[in-house]
């Protein structure tokens, strides 16, 4: 539950800072007409978000065994590739996330209704796509069928109250810190699912070595204890891994987490000192 909760916290508080983002331009600018178009952009992205979630549940029921195991697996790791390529994209580009927007968004009104809504679509189904396989992903690895779900809807409650907060003005967050924050704890609630995905890949015999185990140590964490499925469901530790699982999951961990504490460079010097995304107000 913890790690679908802070999967759709971070990914719902993207997409909703989107979406705040392009409404406050409207206002501000006195083009609320052109509201029910982003909104109708936005429903659609949704929409489609949704309908890859339950087309993927849907397709790994009709498969066989080593069928799923190959479709979990690869989803996994392509699930992985997108939540690594978001973590490192909202580090680089959350300063000047609001102003591309809302140059996004004008550029589209100046073509057209229906540009509006593309360019809506567009800017919110990334970020959907991108929930819906990582949470599929997820899902499976914790292996339930509730508790991954209750968890990431209560994280996407969560990023919708904070959105709405931070439109008003209610609050203030430094998005800066938070994703940086977040982007740190994700990196290992990815590693597992990565783990997780290799050891389908073993299951279904595209990968070797399901039997032979880096570490067992299912007497000392029982995988039905409650620290043991509080490490499950975070991180997607395993009690019995495979040495191929122990060996991907460090790797990642090593490179990935390396790459993301290291100092960022300063490129545009003449960069604004707060912005909607990093001040706390959109």
């Amino acid at each position: 539950m913890l790690g679908n909760a802070l999967i759709g916290l971070r990914e719902g508080l993207e997409a909703s800072l989107v979406v705040s983002i392009l409404v406050a331009f409207l206002v501000r600018t006195n083009r609320r007409s052109e509201l029910p178009r982003v909104w109708l952009g936005v429903a659609i992205a949704v929409l489609v978000s949704v309908g890859v979630t339950l087309s993927l549940t849907l397709t790994q029921q009709a498969l066989t065994f080593e069928a799923q195991e190959a479709l979990g697996g690869s989803l996994s790791i392509i699930a992985v590739g997108f939540v690594t390529w978001m973590i490192f994209w909202m580090r680089r580009n959350a300063r000047t996330l609001s102003s591309n927007l809302r140059g996004k968004l004008d550029d589209a009104i100046r073509i057209g209704p229906i540009a509006v809504v593309v360019m809506s679509a567009l800017a919110v189904g990334r970020e959907g796509l991108e929930t819906a396989i990582f949470f599929f992903a997820a899902a499976q690895a914790a292996g339930e069928t509730t508790r991954p779900l209750i968890g990431f809807l209560l994280g996407i409650a969560t990023s919708v109250t904070l959105a709405y907060l931070l439109y008003r003005g209610a609050v203030k967050i430094n998005l800066g810190k938070f994703f940086t924050v977040t982007g740190f704890f994700l990196i290992f609630v990815a590693a597992g699912i990565l783990a997780y995905g290799i050891h389908d890949l073993q299951e279904a015999g595209i990968l070797p070595g399901l039997t032979t185990l880096a570490f067992d140590v299912s007497a000392a964490i029982p995988p039905d204890s409650w620290y043991g499925t509080l490490l499950k469901g975070v991180l997607n530790f395993s009690p019995r891994t495979t040495v191929l699982e122990a060996v991907v999951w460090v790797g990642y961990v090593a490179v990935v987490l390396t790459l993301f504490l290291r100092p960022q460079r300063r490129t545009v010097a003449t960069a604004p000192a707060a912005t909607p995304t990093t001040s706390g107000t959109v």
